[in-house]
């Protein structure tokens, strides 16, 4: 009953793992850029079950059947699958055909990674996100705006996306450097819409909130036995 308890506990942490997600990627339906953030959970690893209740002196140990504590978040990833093309035909929108980010420079220094190319332009005639964080060209520094043409936006790349954190909205940083993409097709004019699906995440939420009513079932009829077992057996 106290396994069944623990096991439950890891289950309603996964679920609230799940929510925290799904709820996320609903937020972001509308952010231009932002690309789903997806999860991979996987099973602890089985452990024997035993006692001692053999034997004339009840101390030959008994081996039963494997026990698993149910399964934990393995990590994350971002779909990477590209979002819809608006057009808007704004000499300062741009969207990546191709894959990789643009990469900005946010205002406390870090470098951090987007496809959201909806930029502005600064009293220093660079392009700025509308945060105001500076985007870097191919040679580090701001790149300066124009109106024709395809500006020399450093666009980076990443073979593993769970390398890439979060840091809010369509922005992202990693630990692990990136590839400079020398080729990226670039169209200005477009900005790339998010692509969450909002049909699939509201699937997903009904299914989560149905397994957290079954886990508080399971809850209730293992809190009744352990119950019994204490304050009823305990009178025999």
């Amino acid at each position: 009953m106290i396994r069944g308890l623990d096991t439950l506990y890891q289950s309603v942490n996964l679920l609230e793992k799940r929510q925290e997600t799904i709820s996320g990627n609903i937020a972001n339906v509308q952010t231009t850029g932002y690309q789903a953030k997806e999860l991979f959970q996987s099973t602890f690893k089985q452990v024997q079950l035993h006692n001692y209740q053999g034997g004339m002196d009840n101390n030959q140990r008994i081996d039963y059947d494997g026990f698993t504590y149910g399964n934990y978040i393995a990590g994350s990833y971002l779909n990477s699958d590209k979002g819809a093309f608006e057009q808007t035909s704004r000499s300062t929108d741009f969207a990546i055909k191709s894959n990789g980010y643009f990469t900005v420079r946010m205002n406390n220094g870090q470098i951090a990674y987007t496809r959201n190319g909806n930029f502005k332009i600064n009293n220093q005639n660079q392009y700025v996100t509308q945060e105001g964080y500076l985007v870097l060209g191919t040679n580090g520094t701001g790149v300066s705006a124009t109106t024709s043409g395809t500006p020399n936006f450093s666009i980076v790349s990443f073979n593993n996306s769970s390398s890439l954190e979060s840091q809010g909205g369509a922005y992202y940083t990693s630990q692990t450097a990136g590839t400079q993409l020398q080729n990226s097709q670039i169209e200005r004019g477009y900005l790339e819409e998010s692509n969450v699906s909002t049909a699939d995440e509201m699937t997903s939420l009904i299914e989560t909130s149905r397994e957290f009513e079954a886990n508080q079932k399971a809850l209730s009829a293992t809190n009744s036995t352990l119950d019994k077992a204490v304050n009823n057996l305990g009178k025999v």
